[in-house]
């Protein structure tokens, strides 16, 4: 096929895109056709746990099988994620016979479609096309991002380099030049914001496009994934809750296993990397296997998600105080390690991450204990992104009011008069 590629910003709202394969290169692809409000149909055996969250939180259709051709039918566009040629080369003729643009993941030349090189600032969204070679593209792609940044009066370019600059927590790698040591890589624990893409910081988003392994948990921005080269490896070490985990010890061994063989290791996490991230245990594996570490704190979800819905965790006259707990541990398990008497008698705000489970014993816990069940509630899911959803409650009816509404995790307790201050 010649000519060179038409450009053309396709309008998928509503519309039918079917994704062929559940693996690593669908788990990167499709937060972006959702971010675009794709209808999606998912066709694949086996799914990521990443992919299974978008699943289980209705975002997507999945068919957990096969491809058949009658998959495409009333689709607009078809994207093959998968590495079997020959399963791949039927996707694409089943799409050549109903008209359908087909990308591949295996073959490019076979394509009808490419997948563009895409960084977003704020309403402007750049995709650059590389002739075919995806490493130009990302190469022109970061230049334009970067300049971008300079024109917004963010912070130029300074030292995306092997270890943390001055000031910047870090684990030395062991002896130096004249050891004559095999090459170690280096680990970066970035903490990827509340969900807002634009919400990473410079540094965490440099580092990551100079990542060559990517471990990513479930919480992190899929439209981030999307920006990596193809080369990169992704690894899913999404923890859902109360479903499919892996190990924090296998989340280790990767680490260092990939550092060890000398690659650039990003271990991307929601929010901030130290707020019940066990960003801690992961460095402390990293520096007892002799791999230096950066750390790049990240906004945590314990403030910016209240706040995107209008509520300061903190305000004058009203709250001086607050306190962020987890409560994935019911206040009466032997396991918890939360006085929550105590808290029931502070009269700041209480943020509540992971709680939802639990809400309703922890609300009644702290009723039981002196806090005043009219005490203003709100909660807050999916904060900072398109899919954000909030409700106003109180302190006694909160649990029955996120069952009504139907709310689902990711969500933010916030318990405290903060909760109306902003209220005109």
């Amino acid at each position: 096929m010649s000519g060179s590629p038409y450009p053309l910003g396709l309008r998928l709202a509503g519309r039918r895109v079917v994704v062929v394969g559940g693996g690593a290169v669908a788990t990167r692809r499709v937060p972006a056709l959702l971010d675009a409000g794709a209808d999606v149909l998912l066709v694949a055996p086996e799914l990521t746990p990443a992919l299974r969250a978008h699943v289980d939180a209705g975002r997507l259709r999945w068919e957990p099988r096969r491809f058949v051709p009658d998959d495409l039918d009333g689709a607009w566009l078809v994207q093959v994620a998968v590495d079997d040629r020959v399963a791949a080369a039927s996707v694409s003729a089943a799409a050549a016979e109903r008209r359908i643009f087909c990308v591949r993941a295996d073959d490019r030349a076979a394509a009808t479609a490419w997948t563009p090189a895409v960084t977003r600032h704020g309403p402007v969204t750049v995709a650059v096309l590389g002739g075919g070679d995806p490493r130009r593209a990302m190469g022109v792609r970061d230049a334009v991002r970067e300049l971008l940044a300079a024109r917004a009066g963010e912070p130029a370019s300074d030292d995306a380099a092997a270890g943390a600059a001055p000031g910047r927590p870090s684990v030395p790698a062991p002896g130096g030049p004249d050891t004559g040591a095999a090459p170690v890589g280096r680990v970066a624990l970035v903490g990827a914001g509340p969900g807002d893409p634009e919400l990473i910081t410079v540094r965490g988003w440099r580092l990551l496009t100079e990542a060559e392994v990517v471990v990513a948990d479930r919480l992190v921005p899929g439209l981030l994934l999307d920006e990596l080269r193809p080369d990169v490896e992704l690894v899913d070490a999404s923890k859902i809750p109360y479903g499919p985990s892996r190990a924090q010890e296998e989340i280790n061994r990767i680490l260092v296993d990939r550092a060890r063989a000398g690659k650039v290791v990003v271990r991307l996490k929601g929010g901030d990397p130290y707020v019940f991230g066990r960003g801690g245990e992961e460095l402390l594996a990293c520096a007892e296997a002799g791999v230096p570490v950066t750390v790049v704190p990240g906004v945590t979800s314990a403030i910016s998600v209240p706040a995107a819905a209008g509520v300061p965790v903190t305000h004058r006259a009203v709250s001086h105080e607050f306190t962020v707990v987890s409560g994935h541990v019911a206040p009466d398990s032997p396991a918890s390690l939360v006085r929550w008497e105590s808290l029931a008698g502070l009269r700041g705000t209480l943020v509540v991450l992971m709680g939802l489970k639990n809400l309703a014993a922890i609300s009644a816990t702290l009723v039981a204990h002196g806090r005043p069940a009219g005490t203003p509630a709100a909660v807050i899911q999916e904060g900072t992104t398109t899919g954000q959803r909030a409700i106003r409650s109180t302190l006694g009816t909160v649990a029955a009011d996120v069952e009504a509404a139907g709310l689902r995790p990711p969500a933010i307790v916030v318990i405290g008069d903060v909760v109306g201050a902003l209220d005109a």
